[in-house]
């Protein structure tokens, strides 16, 4: 939500105000070098910005490039950037992320911002939440950077591994972060320095940086392989689907944890064949996955936590209300809920590779960023990256008016308000997009409102690919829009339509009114829904309503808070409903932030240990100390080689040798690491800190990591046919997985209802 000019100086820092006011200055000279940037002929552009181009950011002429890049713009985009766009270009160069409202044009200040970093000496990756957008972005601002002599690829899922390496050898790349994280992870497999995609990191510049850096932060993303599991998930989902509810099986009063009675774990041990649950044989595996079962057939909501649609279970983003296109849940949850759909289950598969999104990003020398929300998010981009925030005023001062929210006793009394709220409205009328949580949300209130004689679209997941459609038409007169997140981020709805030719007659009436069916678990996501209306100085509304039976306030503060006094609608009278439900979002935020501070201090030892991986591979890549350590441990074997195989030919094979049993060991490094993250929090009732023994564990599992590696390969080194045209690695028992695949696991769906991105500590069968 924009801040006003006064609370706007209040938030921010002396520091902060000290870098925005010099920020302000640079803006402010790029108006003295205007007639020179609009004197220079097409041709002279790219000669110009080439004669710019320095070695350090400290040395680059701030105003003078960016009157040269706003000159750039006008003519190849046919927009002149104004003055907000240029500041907000600043205080990205300065390593910032730029908190922008909603239709300020915060793609045009990236790549003005990435101009910048290249002519400063920087390559540039400018990261977005998918590869719509990146591609979408980096068809629309190549004009710019091409009339400046600036290079510029993206990359998509499709992308060929040529391809990849075209675009990353770019001065500007666009990319999805999931791409992204992928290449990093492939390259993890390569025997050959030539293979390598994904190049050495410098600059990430990310697009919905809220989005990229606390929502989907410690999501990890996979490489995996294939391999056969040992329990059969459709037999203990067959089995699963016999138990009763308060008989075999209970749950939470939160509905986050469903468990198993004793008469429950009779009835599994029955069907499963007279087999004990808890015995030595059982209990790391059969035990696991009927609890992981359990959970896909009780707590897992179609139209809530997923979507069937074309065959599949389409996890959905409850960041963003869209499909999750590359996620998948962890430890055979996937499987048991495609099974519970009657579909066919998707491979495991081994991981043989992981990164969290955070631990990829942190790999960049600098990082800075842009979204519509920077300073909700404030406390966690300043703990877990070190960046600060700026906040650019918008072109236009907002005109939005956000009204109070209206609070109920029942779910079923906010519903009846929301109907008739929007009733009255649209008799005007004047546009209503309405914000819902989730497809089920969607669909229901869409019923009611069709049913009262309200017309109204649907935008959710489900019909995601009809979402340019929707949106255009969102702000037209008499247009009800009914839709989950995917209304709240990337949207630039117009009034009147794309063409604007109606926006008038929306304006007196008031412009775009945003409806919230509930507060969400962060301010952030309800501060991107209010942001659709008011676009570029528009006029607008936003009005909130919520209930007492709302997760967010039910799962954070209860019955026992709930203030006095209700009208006959059920509306609470007091003013200190909604201060209680922004106290219920207080309390999610804080739990989340701990969440994400406690995985990330379980995350961190990780991602040393796979810098220390990293610089082993590229020495090994590089060098021919692979053979050199196998003949310091077998001389003979070596002189013995030599008579037949060349230095080439070994070295070669050697290299094969080491970086395979070396993959290997990290692989099941990150197994056993797994493992031990399942039953760590158990540590605590022996009065141990999880944490500490978890680092122990760690540290003397990657101990063994380089020396287990060399053992192995030692053995293979003296047993292997090595012959003048190499080894077979199949043959040698040296086998990469024969297929291969990347996905995101969307780890812990229980953290909590509408968190549903956030990383836990404990198994997913029990937090």
């Amino acid at each position: 939500m924009a801040l006003g000019s006064d609370r706007f100086w209040r938030v921010l820092g002396r520091s902060a105000q000290k870098a925005q006011s010099t920020s302000r200055q640079r803006v402010d000279r790029a108006q003295d070098h205007a007639e020179w940037a609009a004197a220079l002929d097409d041709s002279d552009l790219a000669t110009e910005a080439t004669a710019l181009r320095v070695d350090s950011a400290a040395r680059l002429d701030v105003p003078r490039y960016l009157a040269l890049v706003r000159e750039a713009s006008e003519r190849a985009l046919s927009m002149r950037p104004f003055d907000v766009q240029l500041h907000g270009a600043v205080r990205l160069l300065a390593g910032d992320v730029v908190e922008m409202a909603t239709g300020e044009g915060k793609t045009l200040a990236g790549a003005i911002a990435a101009v910048g970093y290249v002519l400063s000496g920087r390559s540039v990756h400018v990261i977005s939440v998918n590869d719509f957008l990146a591609q979408r972005d980096a068809q629309w601002m190549k004009p710019l950077f091409e009339v400046l002599g600036i290079t510029v690829g993206s990359i998509g899922e499709a992308s060929t591994a040529q391809e990849r390496r075209t675009a990353y050898a770019c001065d500007i790349t666009y990319a999805s972060v999931n791409e992204v994280g992928f290449d990093v992870l492939r390259d993890h497999l390569v025997n050959d320095r030539q293979d390598l995609v994904s190049p050495v990191p410098d600059v990430a510049l990310i697009d919905e940086a809220d989005s990229v850096l606390v929502d989907e932060a410690l999501v990890p993303l996979v490489l995996a392989g294939s391999v056969s599991g040992d329990v059969s998930t459709s037999t203990v989902m067959n089995a699963v689907r016999l138990l009763d509810k308060g008989v075999h099986y209970d749950t939470d009063a939160e509905g986050r944890n469903v468990f198993l009675t004793d008469e429950g774990a009779l009835r599994i041990e029955k069907e499963l064949g007279g087999i004990d649950l808890y015995s030595e044989q059982h209990v790391g595996s059969t035990l696991v996955a009927v609890n992981v079962a359990l959970h896909a057939q009780v707590l897992v909501q179609r139209d809530v936590d997923y979507i069937v649609r074309d065959g599949r279970v389409q996890l959905i983003n409850a960041s963003r209300g869209r499909v999750a296109e590359l996620q998948r849940w962890p430890d055979g949850l996937q499987a048991a809920v495609e099974i519970k759909e009657g579909l066919e289950p998707t491979e495991t598969g081994e991981i043989l590779d992981t990164i969290t999104v955070q631990a990829l990003i942190n790999r960049y020398a600098t990082v800075c960023g842009m979204t519509g929300t920077a300073m909700a998010a404030g406390e966690q981009l300043r703990t877990f990256y070190s960046l600060g925030v700026s906040i650019i005023e918008p072109n236009v001062p907002t005109a939005r008016v956000d009204e109070n929210d209206r609070v109920y006793d029942t779910i079923e009394h906010k519903n009846a308000a929301i109907a008739l709220q929007v009733k009255e409205i649209h008799e005007t009328g004047q546009p209503i997009l309405i914000g819902t949580h989730d497809v089920a949300e969607s669909e229901a209130l869409a019923e009611t409102l069709t049913a009262s004689g309200v017309d109204v679209v649907v935008l959710n997941a489900k019909n995601d690919a009809e979402e340019a459609a929707v949106i255009a038409a969102a702000g037209v007169h008499g247009a009800v829009t009914v839709s989950t997140q995917i209304a709240g981020r990337g949207t630039d709805i117009k009034l009147g339509g794309p063409d604007g030719a109606d926006r008038e007659r929306i304006a007196e009436l008031g412009g775009l009114v945003v409806l919230g069916t509930g507060r969400h678990t962060t301010e952030r996501l309800d501060n991107q829904l209010r942001g659709r209306a008011g676009r570029q100085g528009d006029p607008g509304r936003s009005l909130f309503f919520g209930s007492w039976e709302d997760d967010v306030v039910k799962n954070n503060i209860g019955d026992k808070d709930a203030p006095k006094g209700i009208d006959d609608s059920g509306m609470f009278t007091s003013p200190a409903a909604a201060d209680r439900v922004d106290h219920a979002q207080r309390i999610a935020e804080g739990q989340m932030l701990e969440i994400h501070s406690r995985t990330w201090r379980y995350n961190q030892l990780t991602a040393q240990h796979r810098e220390i991986l990293d610089r082993r591979r590229a020495t090994l890549l590089d060098s021919n100390e692979a053979l050199t350590l196998l003949e310091q441990q077998s001389p003979k074997r070596s002189k013995e080689l030599r008579e037949n195989v060349s230095e080439e030919t070994l070295v070669e094979v050697a290299r094969q040798i080491v970086l395979y049993h070396l993959d290997r060991s990290w692989s099941d490094y990150l197994a056993h690491l797994a493992d031990v993250r399942e039953s760590i929090h158990l540590r605590a009732l022996g009065r141990e800190n999880p944490l500490d023994e978890y680092h122990r564990i760690a540290v003397e599992a990657f101990r063994t990591v380089s020396s287990k590696a060399m053992d192995l390969s030692h053995a293979t080194f003296e047993s292997a046919d090595i012959t003048s045209d190499g080894i077979d690695l199949d043959d040698a028992g040296l086998r990469r997985p024969t297929s291969t695949w990347t996905y995101m696991v969307h780890d812990n769906p229980f953290a909590s209802r509408g968190n549903a991105g956030a990383a836990g500590l404990g198994p997913i069968f029990g937090g």
